[in-house]
């Protein structure tokens, strides 16, 4: 497959040019005028962020998209799915609620929020695609009635994903609640009971009643269980993970597939920002301080692309010494030398062993620089994010191949 083109520029700007005008810049270098806006509905596809997270994109970005499709002649609407876990986010009233509340009304945007999959999250489209593992993708159903579809990603860390960008802001970002749960059916976390306190965060956190306290230890219904991994990421003690290695491959495969669905047979066009580069999702209700400096803004026509450029751009960054990344990374030399002083061989700390797709190495000599380490896996060690990428390639949703052209 042809390269495709990732187009990207700092957050450095000078007297001439703020960063909002510097996005639109962006996205009018990338191509953005090609789609044919005039009278289209379009979605706006992005995080509206937990209450309490504020790690998200701010509203003034979305701004700018949604003017520029409107200057084009198009009727934006921003837009985003129900959660599965207990939240800010779990029902179209406390989703938009959230949304007014971390500054995406229409005054401030310029246009309307819609909850693409209804009060409940059960309003969906089933859209075929025939896939090695989801035949009919469940989307939200005001996504898939728009004409035109527009992904504006927050790039950060993810505890199940490894990291999210363009393909988990589509692919998971517009499931609705039962295609939320169909990508996250395999694969059941159970609990390390001897290192648990029964503290009841994991029962707290979970939507269905799966943690179960008893005699002080916590155990995991994995037949009320639907794999969504909040109890992982809130458990102090890290004490909770997920049974079988394969399964936050299998979670990739799908979310590349439900991606493919929503991006099929419309003009989309994609945006993501690497800002504020939390450890975790912002559907957490707090956020840990960013694992790197602010990078910049990039733009493609290609998702795939341009999540492997943001992952590149990423692992040549300089982490930050006090956080997650930056203790991580401490304990990893740590752990090397001490191996190197007793005449073993480590395997650099990137995590990729031989069960794991083959995807191409990228970015050399930033990898290099940090002694070859995957942040991302890293963060957050039960992860594989290159499943993710070899399986949308695999299926035509993109290629990994790509020219990055600096603006």
């Amino acid at each position: 497959m042809q390269s495709a083109k990732v187009y990207f520029t700092t957050f450095k700007t000078n007297g001439n040019e703020n960063l909002l005008q510097k996005l639109h810049r962006l996205m009018k270098t990338a191509g953005f005028e090609k789609i044919d806006f005039t009278d289209k509905y379009t979605a706006i596809k992005l995080h509206f962020g937990e209450y309490g997270n504020l790690a998200f994109l701010r509203p003034n970005y979305a701004k700018v998209v949604a003017d520029y499709v409107k200057e084009l002649g198009g009727r934006p609407f921003l837009t985003d799915c129900n959660t599965l876990y207990v939240g800010s986010r779990k029902n179209a009233l406390d989703h938009l609620e959230t949304a007014y509340v971390n500054g995406f009304s229409p005054l401030q945007t310029g246009c309307h929020v819609i909850i693409a999959d209804g009060l409940k999250g059960t309003d969906e489209t089933l859209v075929p695609i025939d896939g090695e593992y989801v035949k009919e993708a469940k989307i939200g159903h005001a996504i898939m009635d728009a004409d035109v579809f527009i992904s504006l990603s927050h790039f950060k860390g993810h505890e199940m994903a490894g990291f999210g960008g363009a393909i988990k802001n589509i692919g998971m970002g517009c499931g609705s609640r039962a295609g939320k749960m169909e990508q996250h059916c395999e694969g059941k976390p159970s609990v390390n009971q001897g290192g648990c306190i029964g503290c009841g965060a994991c029962r707290r956190i979970c939507a269905h009643g799966a943690p179960v306290i008893e005699n002080g230890k916590a155990t995991i219904d994995h037949d009320k269980c639907v794999g969504c991994g909040r109890c992982l990421a809130v458990c102090p003690k890290d004490v909770i993970a997920a049974d079988f290695a394969d399964s936050v491959a299998v979670l990739n495969y799908k979310m590349a597939e439900y991606s493919l669905a929503v991006c099929k047979d419309r003009p989309c066009f994609h945006i993501s920002l690497i800002c504020d580069v939390s450890p975790n999702c912002d559907c957490h209700s707090e956020n840990d301080i960013p694992i790197i400096a602010d990078i910049g803004m990039l733009a493609s026509f290609d998702p795939v692309a341009l999540d492997q450029a943001c992952t590149d751009l990423c692992n040549q960054a300089e982490p930050i010494k006090e956080s997650e990344l930056g203790e991580q990374l401490a304990k990893h030399i740590a752990q090397e030398r001490c191996a190197a002083k007793n005449g073993k061989v480590g395997d650099g700390g990137d995590g990729h062993g031989s069960g794991h797709l083959d995807a191409k190495e990228r970015a050399q000599d930033g990898q290099e620089k940090c002694g070859g380490h995957d942040y991302f896996h890293m963060v957050h060690p039960d992860t594989e994010w290159r499943s993710c990428i070899a399986h949308a390639v695999k299926i035509g949703l993109g290629t990994d191949q790509y020219e990055l052209v600096k603006i």
